[in-house]
């Protein structure tokens, strides 16, 4: 048996993205940008994706750019915004996805763009007066804010609509990374006015390598990738259709079973969290978790031991598949920045178990009775253990 816990890094495709893709792959050869019936085939399907992916956040179709993913969706809104919209100053917080800091970072080499990093408090949530302050104090440069909605690995939960709301009270460009939102929670740009907004299909039940950006038309920006006139001479390169199809499919998806879906996964959460404190000898939790909190995280801070550098390599060979933070990551010596950010503990090793609503109460039973073979139950536990044994003889 194996459960999959990982599903922050990404998503199992469901089979009715699957049962979508199919007769594209087999029927919609065509080139989207060609004339011919072919190519007609393949434009109609594609706009009526766009269509699809604009209605779940509340957008127009002419707003929906298709790009391959998150990290395309970022770094295209920073540093076009940098390049085209004259930003000379960008706000943003240093427990963001590396492909937004990573952004942020080359643009200040590059282009001289100045850097103001939140001061984040222990539980990973920004300083709301601190972004204030700076937006306040702009120095007469234009300023864009780039804020994740919630922390890829400990799950806290930046309010968006207040800085939308403090970025529209001082001239500021927002920008903000909803890649691990966007499907789970409820997301209207009408409501919560954004400059850039970012996707991506794997995070929701569909394929690998498709995603989109939401680009306000009151913010035009030039195409990042050059190219062909693709996306309305937005994006060069042909698109990935049959990705695409399969994005707004399941995007439809998880907007249509939002709640059925959220419920089964705080359940599920919910039942881990009480599980572990239950068994187990000083559990602690990173992140926000009894306030605004990404429901399909729950990262978990074992207490120090000998076994922990081997813990994730021994959850998988257990048969469990989670992670220690950002897939992006997973191949680097180095830590967490967020857990550093935070000021995590070093000593302790945490562990990210993220849900869907695939997942079940007698997988976590499963993972439960598999951390009792490698990390300290509590002497309650082990005292009923030998009792059991001493009544056995």
């Amino acid at each position: 048996m194996r459960v999959y816990f990982d599903n922050a890094a990404t998503t199992a495709i469901s089979e009715e993205v699957i049962d979508a893709m199919l007769p594209a792959l087999r029927n919609l050869y065509g080139n989207p940008s060609s004339i011919h019936a072919e190519g007609r085939a393949a434009r109609a399907a594609l706009e009526s994706a766009r269509k699809t992916v604009a209605h779940c956040i509340g957008a127009g179709t002419g707003e929906i750019f298709f790009t391959s993913g998150g990290t395309e969706s970022n770094n295209m809104a920073i540093k076009c915004a940098v390049r085209d919209l004259g930003v000379q100053r960008i706000i943003s917080s240093p427990t963001e996805h590396h492909c937004g800091t990573h952004a942020i970072e080359t643009v200040k080499k590059t282009k001289g763009v100045e850097v103001v990093w939140l001061p984040v408090d222990a539980l990973g949530r920004i300083d709301y007066e601190a972004l204030e302050t700076a937006l306040a104090d702009q120095g007469g440069k234009k300023t864009l804010v780039s804020l994740m909605h919630a922390n890829n690995e400990i799950g806290t939960m930046t309010d968006i609509a207040r800085v939308s709301g403090l970025c529209r009270q001082y001239g500021a460009l927002f920008h903000s990374d909803t890649v691990q939102t966007v499907g789970h929670f409820p997301i209207n740009v009408q409501e919560i006015p954004v400059n850039f907004l970012s996707g991506a299909a794997h995070k929701f039940h569909g394929p690998k390598g498709v995603g989109f950006i939401y680009i306000n038309p009151d913010t035009p920006i030039k195409p990042f990738i050059d190219g062909g006139a693709q996306e309305r001479n937005m994006r060069g390169g042909t698109e990935n259709v049959y990705g695409i199809i399969g994005m707004a499919k399941a995007l439809e998806l998880a907007c249509g079973e939002m709640e059925s879906r959220t419920n089964h996964i705080k359940d599920i959460r919910n039942y881990l969290k009480d599980r572990l404190l239950q068994e187990f000898e000083d559990i602690q939790f990173n992140g926000d978790l009894d306030g605004a909190s990404l429901y399909t995280v729950l990262s978990v801070a074992f207490p120090p031991s000998p076994k922990n550098e081997l813990l994730l390599l021994s959850l998988d060979i257990a048969g469990i598949s989670c992670s220690g933070g950002s897939a992006c990551s997973s191949g680097s010596e180095k830590g967490s920045h967020v857990l550093e950010a935070i000021n995590a503990d070093p000593a302790r090793k945490s562990i990210r178990f993220s849900f869907s609503h695939y997942n079940t109460r007698d997988e976590v039973d499963f993972l439960v009775e598999k951390l009792k073979n490698i990390v300290p139950v509590k002497k309650s536990e082990v005292d009923s253990a030998k009792c059991e044994v001493v009544v056995a003889h």
